[in-house]
């Protein structure tokens, strides 16, 4: 019985069931914890991983993250560094309590005080486990790498008390201060929003601005035109605003029919908003302005909270203080509206500044929930977007709506409950990043981001921009803002659970730092002696995941060491939206804490788009299910896509076609080589153990590919060292295409050889050699069809060996066998091949013709060796390659001008010039507008310089001859056939057709058959002439003619009508 060296490999590409073994193989194995073994002194590559919230599903850019995040600690392991990969849980937020109202059947704040604050926080805790199973299957299904049995969690007491430390810290400096200011604020989650959260929920729409007539006190028809785009905070308004610098004109205008005339106030330079005719009748600085006084578009301002009017209020009396004037406002521009926008200091940065500068009245006319107060009578209760109608239509009944514009623009949107933002006073919590602005720019110019630009560009512009953190939310499921206060306006922050209890009488032994059990505990003031109270905000849940770099190893309480053993990290890596997510996050903390940056090398990925390049959403059901994808294609094959199909940063567009692709190019190639190489190596016996390289015995082609294997370690170790993720994926591509369509291929018959000669040791050591080393070098990438390649062909055969991929070294590249001068001279080979084989698809011949001659010309004018002309004679099936310089008789062209670009630069000449192109010597022309890009013409004595693009060229070819050109070469394939070529074309048909048959029948590789032949008298005198070399190559006893056997086929062979049949003997 034959003994099989090596388990047998199938031929079929459906990756998955296999993948499924190898998973189990890791799990039973442990081979990721084998990875982690620090009991060897290594150096630590530190790997952050951001967390996800496991109350949500994994989607399909979740395999893009996961698939980057796992392949460098991969690759950096394999370097022989210790990665620490710690999973981790975001467990707080938002995202969160809306689920539970959902499931609670709750809607808003005092619903979910109504059900009690306590079970809501218990169901949340439980929520946010929802999805844990799903997403610790998902990562192992895309071969993610994590420590999921010890994963931080940001509920975690000891990480809140981390956080606290960090707070505290922050708090000592200073920098963590309550601040009355506009803020993003969502009616509905009753929230302000950090600017980070809002810049994740912009969206497009269409809505209608306005452009107001105020009304100039003591005069009839004289109107100020503001513009806004928020129309609903018209009835909070209390002044205009204009730029002192500007130019402002009057204008008289004739309003309607009857002769009405209106006087009409905006900036000179948009005047193009007025319809019709105008006159100017005045001119004004914007300064020139300033105090001038208007009537109030809505009396509301003099209206009580219980809906009644305030006797006591008029224009100088607005709560107190004077209103309705215009102010000045450098901010004021003349790119759109009318160059006077109006002012409400309640829900605007620009008008808060405004309004303290002039002592405004901060009117606030809506409530917190987003609804129009009953001060506003009529709009009492509507959502003030939805307001937007009724205040422009009551202005039109008024007179006072001069126009309505239609624009589109981008507008923010709660990031989870998908309400409209509206910028509205209060106050929160903040900590002062402004402060640390230098030193944040500062610590992202020690980062290395790739792209370079993202850091620069939209990261660093972000920083150039930066605004105080706005840390305090209104909610219950978060981290509690460590700060108690005192009714007599003490305030303190408490850093540990070790100082609460210190300062506290009533605090419990095991203390939960979560609403509402926080909020029982109260601590004396060192001032007035009363009990202060914790404020009720929670922190934004980004300064959880922020603080993951410390508070996961509960710092500085317990694990110093550990900690600055691990930071900073090496490596993150997050989607292009983290931006102003987890990446500031994680900078803002680092430099407020430890004044460096948090991390050294970040990859920026891009999203994933559907095949059109459309965003996928479930509501446009172009959203692809990533575990129904992984069950289709298996994981490699879709690691492969996203490292191969473009760079990180940019959107990737994932459609089925494309992960197949890939899948048959370079899984596929690569697998059914290594089949290959098992099939062979099982039939021959071949232990690869039992056998050494001898570079000195092997032949050029063997040596050709260890020369470029070593080429392509060396520049998939660079790319990967440098983050270069696409540039690996190339490099292992192009080169497994090589190992397979060139080394393979031209060398299948030494694999064929009877008995174990040398150039047959030779040829099995280069390709097992070759296997193993890119199973180690692609695993990182492709880590589960590199396990299953390695442990078949390694370990085997050999006990000692490692038992996983993962636990081997990247393989070093030795320089010796790299051979420059081998390679380029069979690249040039490779790419003569190419130029043949198109000459032969244009005059559409079968490869299984031989053809007489090909010529080539070089640029380099260095002839190939006899060696390397017998490949391409063999690749190109052409009995003799010629290297000559002059190619120039094949091919004939023809010189024009063309008219567009010289008819009027010639005028009157051009028949001379067109004379003078005739008469050309169309080659030597040809050469010198290749060469220098130009063509220098003599006409009428005048010397002219022609550029190709001047030129319209004809070419022309001698028949029966093909020419290509390409990188310097030009190869000639003469195509003219004798009859003994002809005849020989039939024979490697009639090969072919057997081969085919003795595949299709199921016959193994050695199996010797009997051919038969029925019905065509010519193939028969062909077969029966050239018998000898059919046998050889189909492993044939005898030919038998005009009888037939059981397995019998018709076929057309060029033309000819065949019956042929196999018999297995």
């Amino acid at each position: 019985m034959r003994l099989k060296m090596y388990q047998k490999v199938s031929s079929d590409l459906n990756f998955v069931d296999r993948e499924k073994e190898v998973l189990e193989f890791w799990k039973e194995n442990k081979i990721f914890e084998k990875s982690m073994d620090s009991s060897e002194q290594k150096e630590t590559y530190m790997f952050y991983d951001g967390p996800p919230t496991a109350n949500g599903k994994p989607h399909i850019g979740h395999v893009l993250t996961r698939v980057i995040k796992d392949m460098i600690p991969r690759y950096r392991t394999m370097k022989g560094y210790i990665v620490p990969r710690k999973a981790g849980w975001d467990t707080h937020g938002l995202p969160v309590e809306i689920e539970v109202e959902k499931k609670l059947g709750l809607d808003g704040k005092e619903q979910i005080e109504q059900y009690g604050m306590e079970p809501f926080i218990k169901q949340c805790k439980e929520s946010v486990w929802k999805y844990k199973g799903m997403w610790e299957d998902f990562s192992s299904q895309v071969g993610f790498w994590a420590d999921m049995e010890h994963p931080y969690v940001t509920y975690d007491n000891n990480f809140i008390e981390s956080e606290w430390w960090a707070l505290k810290k922050i708090w000592e400096k200073g920098l963590l201060y309550k601040g009355f200011k506009i803020v993003p604020y969502c009616p509905r989650c009753g929230t302000p929003l950090s600017a980070q959260e809002v810049a994740q929920g912009y969206k497009d729409v269409k809505e209608k601005s306005a452009i107001a007539k105020f009304r100039l006190t003591k005069t009839e028809n004289e109107y100020i035109l503001a513009w806004t785009t928020t129309p609903w905070t018209l009835p909070s308004n209390v002044a205009l605003a204009v730029n002192p610098k500007e130019t402002y004109v009057k204008v008289k205008v004739l309003t309607d029919e009857k002769g009405t005339i209106e006087y009409y106030i905006l900036a000179e330079a948009l005047l193009s908003v007025l319809d019709g005719e105008y006159e100017v009748v005045n001119t004004y600085q914007g300064k020139d302005l300033e105090y001038w006084e208007y009537e109030p578009l809505f009396d509301y301002a003099f209206f009580l909270p219980d809906g009644t009017k305030n006797p006591n209020a008029d224009r100088d009396h607005v709560l107190g203080k004077k209103a309705f004037y215009v102010v000045c406002a450098d901010y004021v521009t003349l790119t759109d509206g009318t160059g006077v926008v109006h002012i409400a200091p309640a829900f605007g940065a620009d008008d808060a500044e405004v309004g303290r500068n002039y002592d405004l009245p901060f009117l606030q006319l809506v409530d917190e929930k987003g609804c129009m107060k009953p001060e506003t009578k009529e709009l009492s209760g509507l959502f003030c977007k939805k307001a937007d109608e009724i205040v422009m239509k009551t202005l039109a009944l008024k007179g006072l709506l001069f126009k309505v514009l239609k624009f589109e623009h981008s507008y923010p949107f709660c990031w989870r409950c998908d309400t409209p933002l509206i910028y509205y006073a209060r106050e929160s919590w903040f900590i002062k990043m402004t402060a640390v602005k230098e030193e944040l720019i500062r610590n992202n110019n020690t980062i290395h981001w790739i792209p370079e630009s993202i850091g620069k560009g939209r990261f660093g512009d972000w920083l150039e921009n930066v605004q105080d953190w706005s840390i305090s939310r209104n909610r219950y499921w978060g981290t509690p803002l460590n700060i108690w206060q005192c009714e007599c306006g003490e305030l303190h922050s408490v850093g540990s659970i070790a100082e609460l209890k210190e300062l506290s009488e009533n605090c419990p032994e095991e203390i939960e730092l979560h609403r509402p059990y926080i909020d029982h505990v109260t601590i004396r003031c060192p001032k007035c002696q009363k009990q202060m109270k914790r404020v009720s905000e929670v922190i934004d849940c980004w300064f959880d995941s922020g603080a993951m770099p410390f508070a996961q190893h509960h710092y500085p309480f317990e694990n110093k060491e550990l900690f600055e053993k691990q930071f900073p990290a090496d490596f993150i890596s997050e989607a292009v939206d983290q931006t102003r997510g987890w990446f500031y996050s994680l900078l803002a903390e680092s430099t407020l804490l430890f004044d460096c940056a948090p991390y050294k090398n970040v990859i920026v990925l891009g999203h994933v788009q559907d095949k059109n390049g459309q965003k996928m959403s479930k509501t446009k059901g172009n959203a692809v299910d990533p575990f129904e994808a992984l069950e289709r294609f298996g994981a490699d094959a879709i690691r492969w896509y996203f490292y191969s199909n473009s760079a990180p940063w940019l959107p990737n567009r994932f459609h089925d076609k494309a992960v197949q692709e890939g899948q048959r190019k370079f899984l596929g190639t690569l697998w059914n080589t290594y089949a290959f190489f098992v099939l062979y190596a099982n039939i021959d016996e071949f232990d690869a153990s039992k056998y050494s390289l001898e570079y000195e015995k092997l032949s050029v082609m063997d040596r050709w590919l260890l020369s470029r294997l070593n080429s392509v370690v060396k520049e998939v170790d660079d790319h990967l060292e440098n983050y270069r993720i696409p540039g690996a994926a190339t490099a292992l591509l192009n080169f497994v295409d090589e190992m397979s369509n060139w080394y393979v291929r031209r060398g299948r018959e030494r694999f064929w050889a009877k008995g174990m000669e040398q150039d047959k040791i030779n040829a099995y050591m280069t390709l097992y050699t070759t296997l193993v080393t890119i199973s180690k070098v692609a695993a990182p990438m492709i880590p589960f069809m590199a396990e299953q390649i390695y442990r078949n062909l390694v370990c085997s055969i050999d006990k000692s060996t490692p038992e996983s991929v993962h636990l081997c070294t990247f393989p070093a590249y030795k320089e010796e066998w790299i051979d420059t001068k081998l390679e380029e001279k069979m690249d040039q080979v490779l790419q003569i091949v190419v130029l043949g084989r198109a000459c032969r698809n244009t005059a559409n011949m079968k490869q299984r013709q031989p053809l007489g001659k090909m010529y080539v010309k070089s640029e380099t004018k260095e002839e190939l060796s006899e060696f390397y002309r017998e490949i391409i004679e063999e690749e190109l099936n052409v009995k003799q390659v010629i290297f000559t310089q002059e190619v120039n008789d094949f091919t004939s062209y023809t010189f024009k001008p063309q008219l567009k670009t010289l008819g009027k630069r010639f005028g009157s000449r051009i028949n001379a010039l067109k004379e003078t192109l005739s008469n050309l010597n169309g080659s030597a022309a040809m050469e010198q507008l290749n060469e220098k890009g130009t063509l220098t013409v003599m006409v009428d004595g005048v010397s002219e310089v022609l550029e190709k693009s001047d030129l319209l060229i004809e070419t022309s070819q001698m028949e029966g001859y093909i020419t290509n050109s390409d990188r310097g070469i030009t190869v000639v394939l003469d195509t003219n056939l004798t009859e003994e070529l002809i005849e020989e074309g039939y024979v490697r048909e009639v090969i072919s057709k057997i081969q085919t048959m003795r595949k299709d029948a199921g016959f193994e590789v050695m199996d010797h058959i009997r051919v038969y032949e029925v019905g065509n008298e010519n193939i028969r005198a062909i077969m029966e002439r050239n018998q000898e070399e059919i046998k050889r190559i189909v492993l044939a006893e005898e030919l038998l003619f005009e009888v037939k056997t059981q397995i019998m086929k018709e076929w057309n062979l060029n033309g000819q009508e065949v019956e042929l049949g196999v018999e297995k003997l």
